[in-house]
C-alpha cells in the first residue's frame, strides 16, 4: 500500500489542492453555498475511494459528512473526526497568492485550510485509500465524521452527537487538527484550552455625530470601549477580572518539569510568532503560558469612520470581539457570568453596554496512559523515523470534550501541522513531507490498532510506560 501512495503523490496533492479550492468560511453566510459544495466534493470523494454508508447530515447550520467501513464485527472501531470548514482569509491583502487556489512553493501547498484542518483531516482520508485499494479492506472498523462547523465553535456538534450516539460508537477517535514541533520532532498532544468568544458592545448617542460640534460633550463609544479593554488585564498581563482564576489548576512541579524537557523553547516560540519581545504573566514559560495558563485576546474592534481618508465623527456604536483560553478546572459559563459582571462594571455611566456570547468549548485533557497512545506512538515512529514526544497545545477543539464526556470515547490527537503554518492567518501553508508522513502514520495507526486486543480493552487496559517505541523504520 505504501507503494500505491508513491505511485500516487501527484494525484494525492492535486486533490488536496482541489479540496482546498472550496472557500468553506463557515463564519460567513455569503460561503453557505461554498461550504455545502465542500460538504458535496468530500462525500463524493470518500464514496469513490470505497467507503460504505456515506452521508450528508443536515444540522441546524452546516452539514457534517459521515462515512464508515464496518465489515469486521470482533475488531476495533476507530472514528476518525476532522473538519473542512476554514478560517476567514481577511487581510486579503497579506497574501502572496489568491488563498483559494492554491499553489505549491518550496515544498509546501499555500492555501486556506491547507493545514487546518483539510491537509491532515486528508492524509487520513488517503491512507484509507491506500487500505482499500490495495489490500481491499481496513485492518479495523472505520467511521468518518467530518464538521462544517469547528471554526465557529461546533455549536450544533453536541445535539447530533447525542442523537446519533449508536452510529457513531466506537473505542477509540483520532483528530489530525494540531501541530508538532519540527518534521523530524512529531509529538502527541494530550491537552487542550477551552474557548469563550464573546462580543462586547458599547453604544451612546442615537446616530453618528459631528465631531466638531460634539466632540467634548458626548463620551465617545469607540473611546469608551477601549478604556474598558484597558481594564481587562494588568501591567503583568495577568486577566483583571474578578474570580477569574478561582478554579485554575496549580500544576506540581514534576508536570512543569516534564514540560520544559519536552515543549519549545521560548526563543523558539518567538521564532514561531514572529515576535521581538515577551509579553504576559510572569513566573511562567511562554510554553506555559501559551497551554497551561488562560488567555484573553482582543481578536478585533470595529466602530466608527475605517475609509480612506479623515471623517469627523463620533460613532453611534462599537464593538470588540474578545476571545478566552481556558484551562482546567474552568468553566466556559462560569467565565461568561464572571466576565459579563465586570462588563458592567466597568461600562461609563455616560454609555451603554450589552455582551453577546458567540461560542464556547470546554478544555481538555487526554489519558498518557490509555494503550491507544502506545500504537499512537508506534505509528508516529514508522510514518516519521522518530519517536513522539508528549505535547500541550493552546487552542482548542471543541469535538475532543464531547467525546470523551458525552459518548466516552478516548481520543488520540495525532498532529501533522508545523508551527510555522500559519493558521487562521495570511499564506497559510501545508509541508507535504508532512503531508505524506501523515498518511503513513495514520496507515501504521489502524494497523496498530488492528492488533491490539479487543475493542474491551482498548477501553479498560492502559500501560503506564509507551517510551519503548524506538526501533520501528520510517515507512514511505
Amino acid at each position: 500500500m505504501f507503494a500505491h501512495v508513491n505511485a500516487d503523490r501527484s494525484r494525492f496533492v492535486g486533490e488536496l489542492a482541489e479540496f482546498v479550492r472550496f472557500p468553506s468560511i463557515s463564519a460567513q453566510p455569503t460561503h453557505t453555498a461554498d461550504v455545502r459544495g465542500c460538504a458535496d466534493w468530500l462525500a463524493k470523494h470518500l464514496h469513490r475511494i470505497g467507503l460504505e454508508q456515506v452521508k450528508i447530515e443536515p444540522t441546524g447550520g452546516h452539514p457534517l459528512v459521515y462515512a464508515e467501513w464496518d465489515r469486521l464485527p470482533h475488531q476495533p472501531t476507530v472514528l476518525i473526526y476532522g473538519h473542512y470548514d476554514v478560517q476567514p482569509a481577511d487581510p486579503l491583502s497579506e497574501w502572496r497568492t489568491d488563498p483559494f487556489q492554491p499553489v505549491v512553493r518550496d515544498n509546501n501547498l499555500y492555501g486556506r485550510g491547507a493545514s487546518d484542518d483539510k491537509g491532515q483531516l486528508f492524509a487520513h482520508v488517503k491512507a484509507l485509500e491506500a487500505y482499500l485499494q490495495t489490500a481491499g479492506s481496513l485492518p479495523v472498523n472505520v467511521k468518518c465524521l467530518f464538521e462544517g462547523e469547528e471554526e465557529t465553535g461546533s455549536s450544533n456538534l453536541p445535539a447530533f452527537l447525542l442523537r446519533h450516539r449508536n452510529m457513531l460508537q466506537a473505542d477509540v477517535a483520532v483528530i489530525s487538527d494540531m501541530s508538532i514541533l519540527a518534521p523530524d520532532r512529531p509529538a502527541i498532544t494530550y491537552a487542550l484550552r477551552g474557548a469563550l468568544s464573546l462580543e462586547v458592545e458599547v453604544s451612546g448617542p442615537k446616530r453618528d455625530l459631528h465631531s466638531g460640534l460634539f466632540g467634548g460633550v458626548v463620551h465617545n463609544p469607540l473611546q469608551a470601549l477601549c478604556e474598558m479593554i484597558a481594564q481587562l488585564h494588568d501591567r503583568t498581563g495577568r486577566i483583571a477580572i474578578p474570580g477569574f482564576y478561582d478554579k485554575v489548576r496549580a500544576w506540581p512541579a514534576a508536570e512543569r518539569r516534564f514540560m520544559a524537557r519536552s515543549g519549545p523553547a521560548d526563543a523558539q516560540i518567538l521564532r514561531n510568532a514572529g515576535a521581538q519581545e515577551v509579553w504576559g504573566e510572569p513566573d511562567f514559560s511562554l510554553y506555559e503560558r501559551a497551554t497551561i495558563r488562560p488567555a484573553l485576546s482582543v481578536t478585533g474592534m470595529s466602530g466608527g469612520y475605517r475609509g480612506a481618508g479623515p471623517k469627523s465623527v463620533i460613532p453611534a456604536r462599537a464593538v470588540a470581539k474578545l476571545n478566552f483560553r481556558l484551562v482546567p478546572d474552568q468553566d466556559p459559563v462560569e467565565i461568561e457570568h464572571l466576565v459579563r459582571r465586570h462588563v458592567a462594571a466597568i461600562t461609563p455611566s455616560t454609555v451603554r453596554s450589552r455582551v453577546r456570547k458567540q461560542s464556547a468549548a470546554r478544555p481538555a485533557l487526554a489519558d498518557r496512559s490509555h494503550p491507544a497512545m502506545r500504537a499512537t506512538a508506534a505509528a508516529y515512529a514508522r510514518g516519521f523515523g522518530a519517536a513522539p514526544i508528549f505535547l500541550r497545545s493552546g487552542g482548542t477543539i471543541p469535538v475532543v470534550n464531547m467525546l470523551q464526556e458525552k459518548l466516552g470515547i478516548p481520543t488520540v490527537l495525532m498532529g501533522f501541522a508545523l508551527p510555522d503554518d500559519r493558521a487562521h492567518g495570511p499564506n497559510e501553508k501545508f509541508y507535504l513531507p508532512n503531508f505524506f508522513n501523515g498518511i503513513a502514520t495514520s496507515i501504521a495507526f489502524l494497523a496498530e490498532i488492528g492488533m491490539q486486543q479487543r475493542s474491551r480493552s482498548l477501553r479498560a487496559q492502559h500501560h503506564p510506560d509507551i517510551a519503548e517505541v524506538a526501533g520501528v523504520g520510517m515507512v514511505r
